[in-house]
Formats: C-alpha cells, sequence, structure tokens
C-alpha cells in the first residue's frame, strides 16, 4: 500500500472520530436520522387519477364500493347542544338525533371511509359513527380534537388540537398518539388542504393572521407566513389542477390565492362579508364560498380564477360549512346562528329548503360522497 493511500486513510479515521464526539451521540444521530429517511422513503400516496384534475376521483355519482351501500344522510354536529341530527336528503326530516361530548364541531369521514368521527372537541373525544346505518358508537379518548385530518398515505390522522396550538399526528384507526407537532406561532390551528402530491399541508391560523406549512412525511413545519395583519383564514382548498390554494378569509371578505409550489401569495379574490366555507362543484369547474356574515354562496370560476355569481339565501342566514351531494346537484351548508341547514341547488342557486336543526350546528357532512379516500375535515376526498 503506498505512503499517500495510507496518509489518507489515517486523515478519514481522525475526521471520523473528530465528528463522532464520543461515538455514542453520533450513533443516536445516525439512528434518528434513518427512522426519519425510512418514513419519508416509505410515504407513498397513490397517484391522482388525472394530472390534471385532483378531483377527478370526486366527480358525481362515483361512489367507491366501500360506500356504495352507506345510507344517504347528513350529519349535523349542534355545538350548543351536544348533539348530532342525521338529516334524510330525500324528505328533509331528521331520522335519528343522539348526544355527544362537549361542543362538537365537524363529522369528518375517516381516510378508509368507513367511519365517520364525531369532533367532540371540548369533551376530548372522538365518536365514531357507522355509515352503513348512522348508528354512533362508543367514543374514544382524544384530546382537543377541532378538527380532523388524514396523511395521503393513509397512515395517520391528523388532529388540529386548536386550543392547544399543536397538531397530534395520531394512528388512522386506533388513534393512539403517534407524534404531537407543537404550533406555537400559529393562533388557531384548523383547516387545512395538500398538494397534489401530499407531500405538503397548507393549514390556516385563524387567531393571527397566518398559514403554516407542515413536512408532512417529516411532520414539521417549514414554512410560515403571513396574509395580512387583519386575516382571519377559514377553510383551504386546493385548485384541480394543483397549482394554487385558496384560502377563506372572514375579514378580508374573500378568497387568498397561494402558490401550491411557491407558497407565496399570488392575489385576492373578493366574495362576500364573512368568507367562510370551499366546496368544489362535482364537475370541477366552481369553488363554492359560503359567505357567513352576509347569507350568500359566491361561485369561483376555477379557469379564471374570478368570482362569476352570487346566490344569496332568501331572508339572509348564516352558510358556514358542509357539502355537495354525490350526484353534485345540492350544496349542504349548515346555518351556524340560525339554528338551520340549507339545501341549495348548484343548477339555479335557489334555496330549496332549510331544515331546523339544534343549536349551533357547524361543520356538517354530507355521505357517502363519491372519491377514494378522504383526507378529512368534511369531506375533501381524492
Amino acid at each position: 500500500m503506498s505512503r499517500l493511500v495510507l496518509v489518507a486513510i489515517a486523515l478519514v479515521a481522525v475526521a471520523v472520530a473528530g465528528c463522532s464526539g464520543g461515538g455514542r451521540t453520533a450513533k443516536l444521530h445516525v439512528t434518528h436520522h434513518a427512522q426519519r429517511s425510512k418514513r419519508f422513503s416509505g410515504y407513498r400516496v397513490p397517484p391522482l387519477l388525472d394530472r390534471r384534475n385532483v378531483y377527478a376521483a370526486d366527480a358525481a355519482n362515483r361512489l367507491s364500493p366501500a360506500v356504495r351501500h352507506d345510507r344517504p344522510l347528513i350529519y349535523v354536529p349542534n355545538t350548543q347542544s351536544n348533539t348530532v341530527d342525521e338529516i334524510d336528503p330525500h324528505t328533509y326530516r331528521i331520522v335519528r338525533r343522539f348526544s355527544v361530548a362537549q361542543l362538537p364541531q365537524h363529522v369528518v369521514p375517516s381516510y378508509d371511509l368507513k367511519t365517520l368521527w364525531v369532533n367532540d372537541d371540548r369533551g376530548n373525544e372522538l365518536t365514531p359513527i357507522n355509515p352503513r346505518n348512522g348508528k354512533p358508537g362508543k367514543a374514544v379518548p382524544v384530546t382537543d380534537p377541532y378538527n380532523l385530518y388524514f396523511t395521503p398515505d393513509g397512515h395517520y390522522a391528523v388532529v388540529m388540537a386548536e386550543a392547544l396550538h399543536r397538531i397530534d399526528f395520531r394512528d388512522a384507526h386506533t388513534m393512539r398518539l403517534h407524534h404531537t407537532l407543537e404550533v406555537p406561532g400559529c393562533e388557531g390551528v384548523n383547516h387545512a388542504d395538500f398538494t397534489a402530491d401530499g407531500r405538503l399541508m397548507l393549514a390556516s391560523c385563524e387567531f393571527n393572521g397566518r398559514m403554516i406549512v407542515v413536512d408532512v412525511a417529516h411532520e414539521r413545519v417549514v414554512k410560515t407566513f403571513a396574509l395580512s395583519p387583519a386575516a382571519k383564514p377559514q377553510d383551504v382548498k386546493l385548485s384541480p389542477d394543483g397549482r394554487i390554494f385558496y384560502v377563506a378569509d372572514m375579514i378580508s371578505n374573500g378568497v387568498w390565492e397561494i402558490g401550491a409550489r411557491s407558497m407565496r401569495k399570488r392575489g385576492f379574490i373578493p366574495t362576500g362579508r364573512g368568507a367562510h366555507g370551499l366546496y368544489a362543484s362535482r364537475d370541477a369547474r366552481y369553488l363554492y364560498v359560503s359567505n357567513r356574515d352576509e347569507g350568500s354562496v359566491s361561485l369561483i370560476d376555477f379557469a379564471t380564477r374570478k368570482a362569476v355569481r352570487k346566490w344569496r339565501i332568501p331572508g339572509g342566514g348564516s352558510p358556514d360549512m358542509g357539502g355537495v351531494s354525490a350526484d353534485g346537484s345540492v350544496l349542504w351548508l349548515s346555518g351556524r346562528y340560525d339554528g338551520v341547514v340549507y339545501a341549495i341547488s348548484t343548477r339555479t342557486g335557489r334555496l330549496i329548503r332549510r331544515v331546523k336543526v339544534g343549536l349551533g350546528p357547524h361543520g356538517l357532512c354530507v355521505y357517502p360522497q363519491p372519491g377514494r379516500y378522504s383526507l378529512g375535515h368534511t369531506g375533501v376526498f381524492r
């Protein structure tokens, strides 16, 4: 072996010894890094049916075999009554009412579409519902479940623990805690959506006008940015082409446009007072925006990125959260301050029916809906 080779080997050995800091620390660091890399390399998201349309699997009546025999119902969590009402969408009548723990906020379909979870926020529970028949089951203890999402690979439930300033990653089936992500710079973390490849989650910080970007595979915040000093961001929705995130803002009275690649503000679309909930039409042509403080729904054309129409609720109202019927013909929204649910024709914008429910109806869920799997909230499907 030449002298030059021996010298090179000696230098490498010294460098390794110097970096190890005693051996054990280096081993722990490598192990930790390997675990993170394994999680990242094992992170597999189902490919889109159509790269040009993230909602291709959500087309009208494209029901998965997993939900094809589920009873069609509208599930309404009443935050002030601590109840859930189930409405038959054909008769517009309540067919079941049951009690849950304190402050139910949203009804969320599970990733595998087999369970609906009632987010009993202040009661620190998730109450399961069997969507085959609408019957509730035994509640599962979960801390501060204001809202609920699922990682796009289906491994974890993502609990938006708003009051505790954190996001909890839990087993998607057992809800056992896996990892807590502290988000102290995000006051009121609550609503979110994911990039088309499922790698990043954009979440709103309701009470300090910010947005955070979470690396889903590594379960860490990679970016924080402000919308405006007075902003109050709510629901988040990705455009069909995957290029733009829309963020409803109750104070700015419209919707922010965020570049999905740059994660920077691209523009703002005025819609109406109290812009709150966001829902894509079944043909992926329009974004429905519920303007809670003026009792209206605005339609944004995804192609032109402009508000092109507005539907007003006769006599006013407080349209909040909801979803679109499986066939795309009806937009269902809770009337947050009026104790009602609105059924609105998506063809004419006409109010079909007001259904009286409990007090403070919030994140209602229309089920079943088209889609291969659920990313959470009241129905974010891919």
